[in-house]
């Protein structure tokens, strides 16, 4: 549901039970959208799912290919 800031500060619980029952309650200042308000359960499978970079390239099917640099000389090139 997208709820305006005032109605949202106005009916802070109401917002929090339904960020619990249906998810994700987003929140507009001006028209615009500013935030979103999560239940815990939703912010921790979020935190969850994020790795570091380095966790990331450890465990990436990539991590087994290696890389050798050319012994090749340059190329001549007329400038």
């Amino acid at each position: 549901m997208i709820w305006q800031i005032q109605d949202a500060k106005n009916k802070l619980s109401e917002v929090i039970e339904r960020a619990i029952q249906e998810g994700p309650q987003e929140i507009t200042k001006r028209g615009k959208k500013t935030a979103i308000l999560l239940s815990i359960n939703d912010y921790l499978k979020l935190k969850r799912k994020q790795k570091s970079i380095s966790d990331f390239f450890r465990t990436s099917p990539l991590s087994e290919i290696t890389f050798e640099r050319s012994k090749d000389l340059p190329r001549d090139i007329d400038l």
